[in-house]
């Protein structure tokens, strides 16, 4: 049971940061996206939260995915008078995303899923020479 246990707990946690790799992916899709009226507000970055959650039937903490949390930073600014999405002053707003923020973000979440790939391949190995060991 224990090796059962520990691949669902790993599976949660690939579930868990495969959300937040789609969460990041919107956020760099929409990087440069405007407004659609002017004066408007453009995307707001995203934030993947986590949730943990005991599976009773395994008698394990869990993970999953949490609510998705809208950034509150300011938006950026440009002037460009001559864009559609610009206010009376020229300036148009720009989304909160950082290109470098949500790479770096990306990279942890692809590490820890990773990670949680290891011990899935980790314990179904242990589980395959205890079945070796059993026949021998």
């Amino acid at each position: 049971m224990d090796f059962l246990r520990s691949i669902a707990i790993a599976a949660s946690g690939l579930k868990a940061q495969a959300g937040r790799i789609r969460v990041i992916s919107e956020n760099i899709a929409n990087a440069d996206s405007t407004a659609a009226t002017p004066g408007g507000d453009p995307y707001r970055r995203k934030i993947a939260t986590f949730r943990k959650e005991f599976d009773r039937e395994l008698g394990a903490q869990t993970v999953d995915l949490g609510r998705v949390a809208r950034d509150q930073s300011d938006f950026r600014t440009r002037y460009d008078p001559g864009n559609p999405a610009a206010d009376v002053n020229g300036n148009v707003k720009l989304p909160n995303v950082s290109s470098l923020v949500e790479q770096m973000d990306m990279r942890q979440a692809q590490r820890s899923y990773e990670a949680n790939l290891n011990v899935i391949g980790a314990t179904r190995r242990m589980l395959q020479r205890t079945i070796d060991i059993l026949r021998a």
